[in-house]
């Protein structure tokens, strides 16, 4: 609890002192390395095998892949946001729910993820494996 609330912190103010002046490079590379420093080995990630009917409703799913990938087959529910657009649309995210990612593998999506939580996001996760291992081996398939 005190290691996220400093992450917290030190992240609100490496955007506030972003807004108040640029970040230089180094600058920028010290709050990445200081939140990574906090970052457990599994911190952003959620496996397939994890996505049980019992916690199905507490997901948020976003198709990270572009839209005609979208269009050919998704999972059920989710909403499209392709990868690069993440930060920039984070207000679209809930709150109140865990924010899953994907792509087809989970690459593009964890540069989402990884950019998301950076900036103070840590109820988004990359599904690691993507829609790929979704469809392999998630626990529950909703029709």
């Amino acid at each position: 609890m005190i290691r996220r609330t400093i992450k917290k912190a030190a992240v609100s103010i490496a955007l506030i002192a972003s807004i108040a002046s640029p970040l230089s490079a180094q600058d920028l590379a010290d709050e990445i390395i200081g939140y990574m420093d906090f970052a457990t080995y599994d911190a952003g990630i959620i496996l397939p095998e994890q996505l049980t009917e019992d916690i199905w409703d507490a997901l948020y799913f976003v198709d990270t892949r572009d839209a005609a990938q979208f269009n050919a087959g998704s999972i059920p529910g989710a909403v499209h946001i392709e990868w690069r657009e993440i930060p920039a649309r984070l207000d679209e995210l809930p709150a109140d729910k865990k924010v899953v990612l994907y792509c087809n593998t989970g690459t593009l999506s964890a540069q989402a993820t990884f950019a998301a939580r950076l900036m103070g996001h840590e109820n988004v996760v990359v599904l690691q494996s993507g829609f790929d291992g979704w469809q392999a081996n998630a626990a529950y398939q909703p029709e």
